[in-house]
C-alpha cells in the first residue's frame, strides 16, 4: 500500500504534473493540500479517468485539501470545528480500511505577526479533535499534510540561522508533539532517526538545488498502521521543472506500507 501527501500548490496550475505523477508512482491515498479552488472547480472528472475517486474541502483562491483514493471514501469531517476564520484546512475521510486526514496547517508568516497566535490555536484545536475521538478511530488513523513545522533541528537546512523563527518555534515544536504523543508516529523519522530530508525549497535563490530546504510535509500514523511502513522518502523529481512546466514549492512524500 502506498500513501502519500503533496502540497500542490494550486490544483489548476498544478494538474498536469499530479496525473503524470499519479502514472508514475500509482499510489493508493493521497493527500493534497493548498487546492485554491473551489468544488465547482476542480477536476473530478480527470482524476477518475486516472483510476482515483476524489474528495475534497475546497475555498476560492486559498487554501484546500483533498483526498484521491483508489477505492470509495467515506467524508467523516470536513474542516476542524472551531477553525472556520481559518479557512478550508482539514479533510478526514475513511478509505482503504484506514482513517485518513489531509491538513494544511497555517504557516503564522512570522513570530511577530497576529498570525502565529492563531496557528498556534489552530493546533491546539486539532489536539482537543484527535484526543477527542469523535469522528476517527485513532487506532487505525494516518494524518498527513503541510504541517509547516519543522518537527526538529534536523528538519532544517540551517537550524543555528533559523532557530526561533517561524516553523523553528519551541511553542510550534509543542504543539506538534502534543499532537504525535496523541498516539501517533513521525513514519520518516521512525525509519531515518538521523537521516536529514527535505520536503519543501523556497523558488527563489536557487535553494532547490542548494538543498537549502525544510522537512514540513509529514506523514503521522498510529502505531498498528506506522508498523507496517518500509519506506518513506520525498520525491524530488516532482519538485523539478517538467517540460517547461513550473512545479510546486513542495515535493511528494511517499510512505510504502507492507
Amino acid at each position: 500500500m502506498i500513501l502519500a501527501t503533496w502540497n500542490i500548490n494550486g490544483i489548476r496550475a498544478r494538474l498536469d504534473y499530479i496525473l503524470d505523477w499519479l502514472a508514475a508512482r500509482k499510489p493508493d491515498v493521497v493527500g493534497l493540500q493548498e487546492l485554491k479552488a473551489e468544488e465547482k472547480n476542480f477536476p473530478f472528472e480527470a482524476f477518475r479517468q486516472a483510476g482515483y475517486s476524489a474528495v475534497i474541502h475546497g475555498q476560492k483562491a486559498w487554501n484546500g485539501v483533498a483526498v484521491l483514493s483508489r477505492g470509495a471514501c467515506e467524508v467523516l469531517q470536513a474542516g476542524l470545528p472551531g477553525t472556520s476564520p481559518a479557512g478550508a484546512r482539514m479533510l478526514a475521510v475513511d478509505t482503504g480500511g484506514i482513517n485518513f486526514l489531509s491538513l494544511y496547517c497555517p504557516n503564522g508568516k512570522s513570530i511577530e505577526h497576529p498570525d502565529f497566535r492563531s496557528k498556534l490555536s489552530w493546533f491546539d484545536q486539532l489536539a482537543v479533535f484527535l484526543e477527542s475521538g469523535d469522528r476517527i478511530d485513532k487506532d487505525r488513523t494516518v494524518i498527513v499534510g503541510d504541517f509547516n513545522i519543522c518537527p526538529e533541528p534536523i528538519d532544517s537546512w540551517n537550524e543555528e540561522l533559523l532557530a526561533g523563527t517561524i516553523f523553528h518555534t519551541g511553542e510550534e515544536r509543542q504543539r506538534l508533539e502534543r499532537i504525535i504523543k496523541i498516539g501517533f508516529e513521525d513514519l520518516y523519522r521512525q525509519l531515518n532517526p538521523d537521516t536529514r530530508m527535505f520536503s519543501w525549497w523556497d523558488y527563489r535563490g536557487g535553494a532547490f538545488y542548494k538543498n537549502q530546504g525544510l522537512r514540513i510535509d509529514l506523514l503521522l500514523a498510529s502505531d498498528l498502521i506506522a508498523s507496517r511502513v518500509t519506506e518513506v522518502y520525498t520525491d524530488r523529481d516532482f519538485r523539478k521543472k517538467r517540460d517547461g512546466r513550473t512545479p510546486s514549492d513542495h515535493a511528494p512524500v511517499i510512505a510504502v506500507l507492507e
